[in-house]
């Protein structure tokens, strides 16, 4: 459950602040932020996040800007690189993944595909 040097992903500073305040609201301050790929969506894979409390063998687990990342090792293999960010505009706001694996994502960027 330690952070691997040949794997990493990087969290934005505005999608830590974010992760914390959701934290606050859901009055769960000791959880961490989870994000797993499972199969599904319309491009193949489908991002989830959730928050949780129980860490698991396979978890590697990265803190950034004082938060908590834990990632499932089959979720970090295709999130590789990644950047998570939280964008907020006029019609939306939203966690984005910049992910360099991805060969085409949908239009909502919530699922991908690899090529």
């Amino acid at each position: 459950m330690t952070e691997p040097t040949n794997r990493a992903i990087t969290v934005t500073e505005k999608a830590a602040k974010r992760i914390a305040l959701l934290r606050a609201r859901e009055e769960v301050p000791e959880a961490f932020f989870r994000i797993a790929v499972s199969g599904g969506g319309c491009s193949g894979f489908q991002y989830g996040f959730s928050f949780d409390d129980t860490r698991h063998d396979d978890d590697v687990v990265f803190s950034q800007h004082g938060t908590e990342i834990a990632i499932d090792k089959t979720s970090l293999d295709l999130l590789n690189g990644a950047e998570i960010d939280f964008v907020e505009d006029l019609m939306s706001a939203s966690f984005q993944i910049r992910n360099p694996n991805a060969a085409s994502s949908c239009g909502c960027g919530n699922s991908f595909s690899v090529g």
